[in-house]
């Protein structure tokens, strides 16, 4: 009978977990993984689009050259490239390019993998204690994910964009630090969001989502570690401020254009709006008590007044969507994750015109912004230090078994 019992036990347990019978693995997880290998060997062959601006940008800036070194981005701004990213580059200099190409498509795509554990466990993490389905949750990250994939792909490995996959995969363990209530480790992790590619900046208000009296240290961190990779660059050379004024042509397709911007290349007000808008939208969702639409929010300020309409853009809006399907609301079909990925990806697939593709732009980005800021959803909490929950010993206990059900 106690053996029974056991059996009994182990079953339930793996079947509550949804992990595979005598291994440390989630079905859910084994899915995502296959359904990554099978798009990174679609897009393989054609990959490694912009990979050459990475190995360019760390070959000068571990140079002696003229244009290298902290004199980089002042002769060359069209590498709107962090120092970050550009480090991390230089790991696979030792390589034959092409080598050196296809591994970091590899571990940039692997990395999409690791964001997906890391928003289920920040969702298990937002919700510790109020008695999740946590099946259901595993349920929602993998639907979503199914959507996440294709374009976590399109921007690590078609375009080979380190500096945009870096930059989404800090911010994705910044909010996984502020569900566990970590403020350091928030900073640390935006400062290197930053340092990477500088439009992570608008997903600084995940900062004001801690708890008040932690703001100004957080802050202060995030401010020191940006000066910290950027400064040197400004003081190596004053003509680095030029690199913020580069420009891109203003395409056709974008949304821009609805707003009778007709400017052949980016009007100089076009980044300062494009900055003040994502943190002036994610310090409204932050007040709201929605914080898990701060990406969101600062993706779609990106996507409504870029001038270009390249399809790995659309690779932080599904991390955005992908955190509010999973931590902003309970549903457990992820509707905005697909929504996302048949305007923006599909959209600019199947629609015959320019000018429509520019306003299914423009209309997502409207829509999605009013429904995650206005839309009557379950209050959110703010997330506490664990040392703060407290509780009993059985409580301690009952939270202990609920992280080992998330895993997520």
């Amino acid at each position: 009978m106690r053996g029974l019992r056991t059996a009994q036990t182990t079953t339930d347990y793996e079947s509550t977990t949804g992990r595979i019978a005598g291994l440390p693995l989630r079905r859910h997880h084994v899915l995502l993984t296959a359904w990554t290998v099978l798009w990174f060997f679609l897009v393989e062959p054609s990959g490694g689009f912009s990979w050459h601006y990475l190995r360019q940008g760390e070959q000068l800036l571990f140079s002696h050259q003229s244009d290298g070194g902290l004199s980089l981005y002042a002769h060359h701004p069209e590498l709107q490239i962090g120092p970050v990213s550009l480090a991390a580059a230089r790991l696979t200099a030792p390589f034959p390019p092409h080598i050196g190409q296809l591994i970091a498509e590899a571990v940039s795509a692997g990395l999409g993998l690791v964001m997906l554990v890391l928003v289920g466990r920040t969702a298990a993490l937002y919700y510790l204690g109020t008695g999740t389905n946590h099946r259901r949750l595993q349920q929602r990250l993998l639907i979503a994910g199914l959507a996440f994939i294709p374009m976590w792909v399109e921007v690590s490995v078609r375009f080979a964009h380190l500096d945009d996959v870096l930059a989404l995969f800090f911010t994705t363990l910044a909010a996984h630090a502020l569900a566990r209530g970590k403020p350091v480790q928030v900073a640390i992790f935006l400062a290197l969001a930053v340092d990477s590619k500088p439009w992570a900046l608008a997903f600084a208000p995940l900062i004001l989502a801690l708890p008040r009296p932690a703001w100004l240290r957080t802050v202060l961190w995030f401010c020191f570690l940006v000066a910290i990779a950027w400064l040197p660059f400004y003081l190596g050379n004053l003509d680095t401020m030029a690199a913020a004024k580069f420009t891109i042509p203003n395409q056709p397709a974008s949304a821009l254009r609805w707003f009778g911007v007709t400017d052949p290349s980016t009007p100089w007000w076009d980044r300062p709006t494009q900055f003040a808008l994502g943190i002036g939208l994610g310090c409204i969702a932050v007040w709201r008590g929605r914080w898990p639409a701060v990406v969101l929010l600062g993706a779609d300020a990106r996507i409504l007044l870029d001038p270009s309409v390249y399809t790995y853009y659309t690779a932080s809006i599904l991390l955005g969507t992908l955190l509010w399907d999973a931590v902003g609301q309970k549903r457990l079909v992820p509707w905005w994750s697909w929504i996302a990925l048949g305007a923006l990806y599909g959209g600019t697939l199947l629609l015959p015109s320019d000018a429509a593709r520019g306003f299914v732009r423009l209309a997502f980005v409207v829509v999605s912004a009013a429904y995650v800021l206005l839309w009557p959803t379950q209050q959110t909490r703010r997330p506490r230090p664990p040392a703060q929950r407290g509780g009993d010993g059985r409580r301690r206990s009952a939270r202990r078994r609920e992280r080992e059900l998330v895993g997520a």
